[in-house]
């Protein structure tokens, strides 16, 4: 059984999650965090889960991060690392077509520099930070970026249904799980349709509806 490290309300555990579960594979979930824990986000006085700051996580992950995973003795961090090991060993579906593999990776690559600096200040300013230490300012900034960074997406998504080509890969998983996100969050945002009916099929997903769809993963400060 898989070992992962990480919190449900951490976006990248969520992603490791849903990949494990769409390569139908069964996992151990321990909880572990430098910055929140049952009470919340430490900004507000909450304890963290702990445990990365041990010798023994940091020998796996010396940055003191989660995910990480343990996968019979293979220890591995970074999410989109994890999804790629995930697809290439245990679902071909996901891995069998070059092209769309890479395809895949740019854009979770993608998500990661242009989605995930924009929704780490949105869910601070939004959900984590305490009420006095918020800057609209910056909410609106982030969220007129996020705004021009999606409308590549949507232009991608009017060619094909998903963002590597005709058929789900690891690519819309970080993707999925960061839009799904930014759409809790309900800013102000110009219609895009082909961005909300690829919404939809992930939503279909039964790793998207167990660790991506809940607002308490993307509310809970």
């Amino acid at each position: 059984m898989i070992k992962v490290w990480g919190r449900p309300t951490s976006i990248h555990t969520q992603r490791v999650l849903w990949a494990l579960t769409a390569a139908d594979l069964p996992y151990e979930l321990i909880l572990a965090s430098a910055t929140m824990g049952p009470d919340g986000h430490v900004s507000k006085g909450g304890a963290p889960y702990g445990i990365v700051d041990t010798p023994a996580y940091r020998a796996m992950n010396p940055n003191g991060t989660v995910p990480t995973i343990d996968d019979d003795g293979f220890i591995l961090w970074e999410s989109n690392a994890i999804l790629t090991w995930v697809a290439l060993k245990y679902a071909p579906q996901m891995s069998d077509d070059a092209q769309q593999m890479a395809r895949a990776v740019q854009w979770m690559g993608w998500t990661n520099s242009r989605l995930e600096p924009l929704l780490h200040t949105l869910v601070m300013e939004l959900v984590r930070l305490a009420a006095p230490e918020r800057s609209p300012a910056k909410v609106e900034q982030a969220r007129v970026a996020m705004i021009e960074a999606l409308s590549g997406l949507e232009a991608r998504l009017t060619r094909d249904p998903y963002v590597a080509g005709d058929r789900f890969t690891i690519g819309d998983i970080p993707a999925g799980a960061a839009v799904h996100r930014w759409m809790v969050f309900n800013l102000q945002r110009p219609e895009m349709p082909n961005i909300a009916a690829w919404q939809g099929r992930l939503a279909e997903r039964k790793g998207f509806h167990l660790h991506v769809a809940s607002r308490e993963f993307h509310l809970s400060g």
